[in-house]
């Protein structure tokens, strides 16, 4: 598989009125303690329910002389929530990517994606230190409490741009290729954020953003035919498949996460879940980034599932987005009460 997006945590130190996930938010008391145990305990179960080799095969890099596709190395990204908070960052980060390190003898892209504002000189060399190969601080747009003006973003990006590089660190946007080729030696870094230029830009409805009514997606954002979506997620073979997973064990096709789970990982490997969602014309449809055709084997029509797409939101806007259809479908078609029918997923 080319990446898989392992949320290892929902615990965050902020609640920004943009995030896609509601569980990504500060807990106290008792909830902390369970947030913090359910990351720790449960980590090692799911990064043995990984695939035994992170490899994937390039279908656009064949090898002259024989046409097949050459074997590249893929990449694991561990995020949170904020994974660099004391609670969580030795006992779950540092623990899963020592534990990853061990489990691919180094042939892996380790990429630790954090907020960036917790960054400073000991934990940049920490992780260094533990094998990580990039990484990528997500928080450089307006959306983050303290960075509202392009002067405080620029800042904090300067700010951490001097300690990057103070370790050799180079930010380039070709950091994908060593990757492929297993080359690590090279330690990289990247800022991304929620900003018109960016593919996250319009925002996910999902989470605080759907809440507020802030995000701006319409028909034409198809974040499934996109990276961090669906596409491709089942070739899990070859190159544009990634999936996310959540610290309870959870899979999804995609970052934005379908309203089910495809399965878990805490019961079974990742590729036996994949497979046995190969040929189900829902998810073949997600995997070709087309979900409004997900439906079409259960009488839902590409007219039906673009109905199913348009809501009207509190406020009296009317907003439309497959993710809304999307969303749709699984309640009326894939939830176990539908008919008396299981989602496949659910299936064993």
């Amino acid at each position: 598989m080319e990446s898989i997006y392992y949320v290892a945590t929902f615990l965050c130190h902020r609640t920004c009125r943009h995030c896609y996930e509601d569980r990504f938010r500060p807990y106290s008391g008792s909830e902390l303690q369970s947030v913090v145990r359910e990351s720790i305990e449960l980590h090692p179960r799911i990064i043995d329910n990984f695939p035994d080799r992170m490899t994937w095969l390039d279908l656009e890099d064949c090898d002259p002389a024989t046409g097949q596709p050459r074997e590249k190395t893929g990449r694991i990204v561990i995020s949170g929530g904020e994974i660099l908070l004391e609670a969580v960052r030795e006992p779950v980060l540092y623990s899963a990517l020592d534990r990853l390190h061990r489990k691919y003898d180094g042939r892996v892209g380790l990429i630790v994606q954090t907020t960036g504002d917790l960054l400073n000189e000991r934990i940049v060399d920490e992780l260094l230190a533990r094998h990580v190969w990039q990484i990528s601080v997500s928080g450089i747009d307006a959306h983050h409490q303290g960075l509202e003006t392009v002067e405080a973003r620029s800042r904090q990006a300067a700010r951490l741009t001097r300690i990057f590089e103070s370790r050799g660190m180079i930010n380039d946007p070709h950091v994908a290729e060593d990757a492929g080729k297993g080359s690590f030696d090279r330690r990289y870094f990247s800022f991304f954020g929620a900003t018109e230029d960016e593919w996250i830009g319009p925002l996910w409805p999902r989470g605080r953003a759907w809440k507020n009514e802030i995000s701006r997606a319409t028909l034409r954002d198809n974040f499934c035919n996109r990276w961090s979506g669906a596409l491709n997620f089942l070739q899990y073979h070859y190159n544009g498949s990634e999936v996310s997973v959540e610290p309870n064990g959870n899979v999804y096709p995609c970052c934005i996460k379908t309203k089910r789970p495809i399965g878990s990982l805490l019961d079974e490997k990742l590729e036996k879940i994949l497979d046995r969602l190969a040929g189900n014309p829902v998810y073949e449809a997600l995997s070709m980034g087309h979900p409004e055709r997900m439906g079409i084997a259960h009488g839902w029509s590409v007219e039906k599932f673009i109905e199913a797409s348009t809501i009207r939101l509190p406020s009296g806007k009317v907003y439309q987005n497959f993710c809304i259809g999307c969303d749709r479908f699984h309640d009326e078609v894939l939830s176990d009460s539908s008919a008396g029918r299981q989602s496949p997923a659910s299936r064993k």
